[in-house]
């Protein structure tokens, strides 16, 4: 324990020093004027305060600051830093409802097998190329490359014409359905009528078309040839160490900049940054880097408490899944019987702690579209230990005999996660007299245990949340084209068919409905907790991110990227000990 309170300290002084010496000399900027010309709010510190700072991991595999180059080893870790980086087609409000990003306008075609997409016009690059239609093109032939092995390529297999086959080198990449009718219209062809395809494009900012066919995908991290189409652009990246993004000058999107720098150090980002945040060292911390003993501060503090903005997040459930194509878990009572042994009722209430969620018994949390809203499908998982055995009974291990030893693998969880699924292991192990044992691996290596075919992962834990507010997004995790080695046909069918369908919004949610229950039942996964999310903040940081939703919620909500504009500093910061005053 000191060896570890004396590195975060450690980390510390040196965020201290960096810090000290990043705050360059603004010369002959107008004090309460930002890049732009815009004056500042009447309540904003001077233009020089009007920075922003987070903690990155310094523990991650990085490669690239855009997300078609791939999604799990962006730079940092902090989405507050790399979704600035470039524009997306569309963005979401408050409300989670599309609104213009890059794109100012859509539609779909008559026949509902092509989305056109227009440009705002005028948007360029930070090196003055005009941003085009063919550079979201050359970026969804980048992604759906074979030979570039994309983290996410599952994404659009099913929806965007030939995507499938081209992933599968069946067909080129140039025959996927997109194309650049001029500078400022995209098409995008799908297999049949996709209505949700709007909401696929909004997490995909684009490559350059002119530096990655010069420098390669990595120019995204060379501030010799970085460019943005975006808020902000590198000025400097300093692997494990540092990184910096300016206000970009020549910006002409949809969501200009009050801050003027954002800036990354680097550290332990799971054990370290409530610790920044307290010494003035960060500017917000996400839920995921608060442990419970941490809440325990912020409720105690008024300030603190105040600052905590709980939201819907990205409807992140986290469950427990199996290789059914491999015996024990080719076994629906071994499933059945592991469902009924865990006790998330106990477990979210003493290990996850209720701020952060509540029990789960399905797959879609309350809220996102064909959820179960009346508890229906809690009786399927919900725990009971003599139901358990006696299936696990049934399924020939009475009493746990004879059944094979089970190594439960986690992605990278930190210590505060990796406790939940300690503590569910712990649930199944005593009540069925199962041997069960955790091994918290590397991330990359369990994404590819999980993606192979055959797959690796034999009984595993994850955590997803949606990439965009539909039901063919989450439920298609479990296609049997998915992530998950399971298969149910009736499924399957299901959700391919209301993926496809529609004028009749009732009679598709039904059938997504019906598709979860069969999920359920068949125990594809075993649900612990839907996910209560939020951020901490500074109480100096102000912005439209603040203004409430629908229900009433005034928080940095998931996909409302456009606010990141509104953000800047108050004068309330003269009042605290901050980086900007070391």
């Amino acid at each position: 324990m000191a060896r570890k309170l004396s590195m975060v300290l450690f980390f510390m002084s040196i965020t201290l020093w960096l810090a000290a010496v990043a705050i360059p000399f603004t010369g002959a900027q107008d004090a309460n004027v930002d890049v732009y010309g815009r004056a500042l709010p009447e309540n904003a510190a001077s233009y020089d305060q009007q920075t922003w700072q987070t903690i990155c991991d310094s523990t991650r595999k990085e490669t690239t600051l855009s997300s078609v180059v791939s999604v799990y080893q962006r730079v940092c870790g902090d989405t507050s830093l790399f979704d600035l980086f470039s524009d997306p087609l569309v963005n979401l409000d408050e409300n989670l409802n599309l609104v213009p990003g890059a794109a100012e306008s859509w539609e779909a075609s008559e026949d509902g097998l092509s989305w056109t997409f227009k440009l705002r016009p005028g948007q360029v690059w930070s090196d003055g190329t005009p941003l085009t239609a063919n550079d979201y093109v050359v970026s969804y032939k980048f992604m759906v490359d074979p030979a570039n092995a994309y983290d996410f390529v599952w994404m659009w297999q099913g929806i965007i014409k030939n995507w499938s086959e081209a992933v599968a080198g069946e067909v080129t990449v140039d025959e996927i359905g997109m194309r650049a009718v001029d500078d400022l219209t995209l098409v995008i062809e799908t297999n049949g009528p996709r209505p949700y395809l709007p909401g696929t494009v909004y997490f995909w900012p684009p490559l350059q078309a002119k530096a990655l066919a010069e420098f390669g995908p990595n120019y995204t991290i060379d501030p010799a040839h970085s460019v943005s189409s975006g808020p902000f652009m590198l000025k400097s990246f300093e692997a494990g160490s540092r990184l910096v993004l300016e206000a970009n000058p020549t910006y002409k999107g949809f969501r200009p900049p009050y801050l003027r720098q954002m800036t990354g150090v680097y550290g332990d980002q799971l054990n370290g940054s409530f610790l920044a945040f307290q010494n003035g060292q960060s500017d917000r911390v996400n839920y995921v880097h608060l442990s419970p003993a941490d809440f325990e501060v912020i409720s105690a503090d008024p300030v603190l408490s105040a600052n905590y903005r709980q939201n819907f997040g990205d409807f992140r459930t986290d469950y427990l899944f199996f290789d059914t194509y491999t015996a024990p878990f080719d076994n629906l009572k071994v499933r059945q019987a592991f469902a009924h042994a865990l006790d998330r009722d106990a477990i979210v209430q003493n290990v996850v702690g209720p701020q952060f969620g509540i029990p789960a018994y399905s797959f879609l949390a309350p809220g996102f579209p064909a959820s179960d809203a009346t508890g229906d499908l809690k009786q399927y998982q919900n725990y009971d230990c003599e139901l358990a055995k006696s299936l696990l009974a049934e399924a020939g291990y009475p009493d746990g005999k004879d059944f094979p030893p089970q190594e439960l693998k986690l992605r990278n969880e930190s210590e505060s996660r990796a406790a939940w699924w300690v503590a569910s292991a712990a649930s199944i192990s005593e009540c069925l007299n199962v041997q069960l044992t955790v091994n918290n691996m590397e991330f990359s290596a369990f994404m590819d245990g999980l993606l192979a075919r055959p797959t690796t992962v034999q009984f595993g834990a994850v955590s997803y949340g949606m990439d965009y507010l539909d039901p063919s997004n989450m439920l298609g995790v479990w296609l049997s084209s998915g992530r998950h080695s399971w298969l149910n046909a009736e499924f399957d069918r299901l959700v391919n068919e209301a993926n496809v369908m529609v004028g009749d919004p009732v009679v598709r949610l039904q059938m997504y409905k019906d598709a979860e229950k069969l999920l359920v039942e068949d125990v594809g996964g075993i649900f612990l907790v839907h996910r209560i999310q939020g951020d901490l903040f500074q109480p100096y940081v102000a912005g439209d991110c603040f203004r409430p939703d629908a229900q009433g919620v005034g928080a940095l909500h998931w996909g409302n990227d456009w606010c990141w504009g509104t953000f800047y500093i108050t004068n309330d910061v003269s009042n605290f000990q901050t980086y900007r005053s070391s």
